[in-house]
């Protein structure tokens, strides 16, 4: 079934008389509504024809019945108090620039953009893959695509945030430039690897970022030309469009270990995840650090007595909460270790981020992960894992703060979204979110917040976490434009979320005029049962 979210504008008599505009819900095979503007996606949800009328000065949005029912309250007509200065922000979807560098969905996104202009949301947030743009050969980009969605955003009236992408997505498949899958083919050990030897090929090991494994070049080095390409062809739009940067910083954009990527699909009690430093230069790194400490003995390998991916912190010794090696000398000089590796590579990033576009009028973020499993343990083995050295007795985040204070980046925080309601193995992402949050406040660092789930259900959370007067949240990114995210299931709550908000008021002269009728379609190559569109980028 093909899912269609149309746009028309109209004017209606109503008794502010100001102009509207309805965005209406149909499925394709009736035809119920004729309109210039379409957003569509294919999907195989099933809903009652359905419309979202805005009003554009109140942001007014309500569901309206095919057929009308006397005095039914509208599905979203309860009004939230309103969040002060929040920049309200919603992600493109992840394949918006496909692997062969075409411009995937163009009218839909086109549609999609001016839906959310009408509705005043500031901005969107595009991943832009370093895959795509730098694909055949170091150091020819081809920036085409990206510049034409660029071009598109500006053309609406909306801001425009990128998110650097220097890592590999598996959903929609988007590897890594080719020439660097082929030097990795001939030598593995430029990925992390598991104490099984199990490579993760979607982003580079840490141990290599100022080693020349890429042609003769150290990664950094290929980030900076890249950063640099990318600054020169987007000037046009840096500071008036683009107000943003978001710098990759490992897997799924994250600054973290791939720890998880075992992890099972069918229990919904997550596994703790493995630590990843197994290739031959973080070996090495290993090595160097327990000679310093003159105890070589323990640079000889990672610990001995970990659970595997997908056990519990008690089927081995390292992380059980009493008598755990983690609490060992020897837990303390490695966890140390790895963490200082992670934040090592953080600084790296930000530093070459902050370094490459500071004439430029835009605020530099990176995101961190919310890694709640198994938080009220007091070990917390999957931050542990990911490379966050938090423990009960131990703050691991404060260094995280200090990191992103001395580079003046703002932190990305997703899960704003989730409550600890239901959560298994012990899982806390409320109070995790609140402990990053005063690390944060303690050392002047910026926070945006992000969503991990597209649900109707998380928004009244997400107000929760903006409200915080504990740490001031003024941009939030709600991820991701797809079939879910038109659906009459979940639009008009959407609708009312932004209403909720303080967002600005739109008059007739900032919607686009004299648009061409466009019609597009959206696949989201999605496997069954799973909707891409919610990956993070």
């Amino acid at each position: 079934m093909e899912v269609k979210v149309i746009a028309s504008s109209q004017a209606k008599l109503a008794r502010t008389d100001l102009p509207c505009r309805e965005l209406g819900f149909c499925n394709s095979k009736t035809g119920v509504f004729s309109s210039q503007r379409r957003i569509c996606f294919r999907s195989s949800l099933r809903w009652e024809n359905a419309v979202v009328r805005s009003n554009l000065k109140a942001i007014r949005s309500e569901v309206i019945a095919e057929e009308k029912v006397s005095g039914s309250p509208s599905a979203s007509s309860t009004r939230s108090e309103p969040t002060d200065d929040v920049r309200l922000f919603v992600g493109l979807p992840l394949d918006a620039v496909s692997d062969s560098n075409t411009l995937n969905h163009a009218k839909a996104i086109s549609a999609g953009l001016k839906a959310l202009k009408l509705l005043g949301v500031e901005g969107v947030e595009l991943p832009v893959w370093w895959g795509i743009v730098e694909k055949e050969a170091m150091g020819e980009y081809d920036w085409s695509s990206y510049l034409a969605l660029a071009e598109m955003v500006q053309k609406v009236g909306l801001k425009l945030h990128i998110s650097l992408c220097f890592h590999a997505s598996k959903v929609p498949k988007i590897p890594l430039p080719n020439w660097v899958s082929q030097i990795g083919k001939m030598e593995p050990h430029i990925f992390f690897a598991d104490c099984s030897g199990q490579h993760y090929e979607d982003c580079l090991s840490f141990a290599v970022d100022e080693l020349p494994v890429l042609q003769g070049r150290t990664p950094l080095q290929v980030y900076r030309d890249f950063c640099e390409s990318f600054k020169k062809s987007f000037s046009p739009f840096m500071g008036s469009t683009i107000t943003g940067i978001s710098m990759g910083l490992g897997p799924d954009g994250e600054l973290r270990y791939p720890s998880d990527r075992h992890a099972l699909k069918s229990t919904d009690k997550p596994g703790l995840g493995e630590f990843q430093c197994y290739d031959k230069h973080m070996l090495m790194l290993l090595k160097q650090h327990a000679e310093e400490i003159q105890n070589p003995n323990w640079g000889l390998s990672g610990p001995h007595d970990t659970p595997s991916y997908d056990q519990s912190p008690t089927s081995n010794n390292f992380f059980k909460d009493h008598g755990g090696s983690w609490e060992t000398p020897y837990g303390n000089f490695f966890l140390s270790w790895y963490s200082n590796q992670l934040l090592l590579h953080g600084e790296r990033l930000l530093s070459l981020a902050s370094t490459t576009f500071n004439d430029s009028p835009i605020r530099i973020s990176g995101k961190i992960p919310l890694v709640h499993s198994w938080y009220k343990t007091r070990s917390h083995p999957s931050e542990l894992t990911a490379g966050f050295y938090n423990t009960e007795p131990r703050d691991g985040y404060e260094a995280v703060a200090e990191l992103f204070s001395r580079n003046s980046c703002k932190i990305i925080l997703p899960g704003m979204d989730l409550s600890d309601g239901n959560q298994p193995n012990g899982s806390s992402p409320e109070l995790l979110l609140a402990q990053i949050k005063r690390a944060c406040r303690k050392h002047g660092v910026e926070v945006s917040g992000q969503n991990l789930v597209v649900s109707s259900g998380g928004f009244e959370q997400i107000k929760k976490n903006l409200g915080d007067e504990n740490v001031v949240i003024d941009l939030f990114t709600y991820q991701r434009m797809g079939a879910q995210f038109f659906s009459p299931d979940h639009f008009p709550s959407f609708t009312g979320f932004v209403r909720s908000l303080n967002q600005p008021e739109l008059h007739s002269d900032d919607l686009p005029m004299g648009e061409e009728a466009d019609t597009g379609s959206l696949n989201l190559n999605a496997e069954p049962g799973r909707n891409t569109s919610f990956q993070v980028a």
